[in-house]
């Protein structure tokens, strides 16, 4: 087996070292890593595929995210983060796909999201999803059971192979354990 690519973390946000990690990831059979990258790197796609977001705010160049983007969302019930895209690499035969975003907030939470998106042999697609963040409610959640967050990012991968796949979204994990999805759609972005 080949080696799989791994997340390339900024010194001072590395896992261990922060209040919360989590990490989420996905293999599947007969799909393109370029097929996973047209949903994930077009925020515009999100609210299609993954229950947990709402109130998203495009950047200013487009739906695409690139390197140097900044966009808003809103996600596991917080008000709309702003977020800006440290890495943004299109994934290629022998290349792996990269996607990374940087939030902080004015109450002192941290957050930095990595994706990679990369081929494997066998017809086969993997898509791994990590997260760090600092703040006292990640400190809590670190520690809940179940764990949101490691729900929610699941809820994201198999949300996007469904919609990779043309499928809908089925029921999920958030949903099973009666976390609100979606509950600040009513409210306005400024």
């Amino acid at each position: 087996m080949a080696n799989q690519s791994s997340i390339l973390w900024p010194e001072r946000l590395l896992p261990g070292y922060t209040d919360n990690f989590v990490s989420n990831e996905v293999i599947a059979v007969n799909l393109t890593a370029q097929q996973v990258w047209e949903l994930l790197a077009d925020i515009s796609r999100w609210n299609s595929y993954y229950k947990n977001c709402a109130q998203i705010t495009e950047p200013d160049a487009g739906s695409y995210l690139k390197e140097g983007s900044v966009f808003k969302f809103s996600t596991f019930g917080f008000p709309p983060l702003t977020c800006t895209v440290k890495e943004s690499v299109v994934p290629k035969q022998g290349t792996a796909g990269r996607l990374a975003w940087h939030s902080t907030t004015d109450d002192g939470l941290e957050l930095y999201h990595a994706w990679i998106v990369e081929e494997l042999e066998k017809n086969r697609v993997r898509i791994l999803t990590q997260e760090v963040q600092n703040g006292p409610v990640f400190k809590e959640w670190a520690r809940d059971a179940p764990n949101k967050m490691l729900l929610g990012h699941q809820d994201w991968l198999d949300g996007l192979v469904q919609a990779a796949r043309g499928q809908e979204v089925r029921k999920t994990n958030l949903e099973s354990v009666n976390f609100p999805v979606r509950q600040l759609d009513a409210e306005k972005v400024e």
